[in-house]
């Protein structure tokens, strides 16, 4: 019972270095240009699958890299949400709430974004965020079932 207590305990330390790392790298990182980016005009869409289209139609002007840190890199940033957070505690492990969590983080991200204006507001993004979260949550599951398939291996090899 205490080794459980106390990987528990440091999948939280983990956990909360994650957060620090996305806070950083959202309002912090100058690798993403979080300044003006739209010419002292601040920039925010409104419209699902608005800017997603718009990356997809521009990909080869735009370039791949910059395609994929903008719509891959949105789902990559919340899947460690999703793996982790199920691992905190008891209460952040179903499904809908892992989903609720993600879309509601990326939607406190984004809101500060907007007063801020750093990075913008974007609800593509809550979608990628929220889509990372859920994905992150999968692998979870995959990872505990298939933890929970070797164990029994071990307990059927020792009978």
């Amino acid at each position: 019972m205490n080794d459980h207590k106390d990987s528990q305990r440091g999948v939280r330390v983990l956990f909360l270095f994650y957060l620090a790392a996305l806070i950083y790298l959202v309002f912090f990182a100058e690798a993403f240009r979080r300044g003006d980016a739209h010419g002292g005009t601040y920039a925010y869409n409104l419209e699902l699958f608005k800017e997603i289209r718009r990356f997809y139609l521009n990909r080869e002007s735009l370039g791949m890299r910059v395609v994929m840190v903008n719509l891959a890199g949105n789902i990559l940033a919340f899947v460690p949400f999703g793996f982790m957070a199920p691992m905190t505690g008891r209460r952040s492990r179903g499904f809908f709430r892992i989903a609720f969590l993600s879309f509601l983080l990326s939607l406190c991200i984004e809101c500060i974004q907007l007063v801020s204006r750093v990075g913008s507001f974007d609800v593509d993004d809550i979608f990628l965020n929220t889509v990372g979260g859920i994905v992150g949550y999968l692998l979870y599951w995959i990872v505990l079932g298939a933890h929970g398939r070797w164990r029994a291996f071990g307990d059927e090899k020792e009978s």
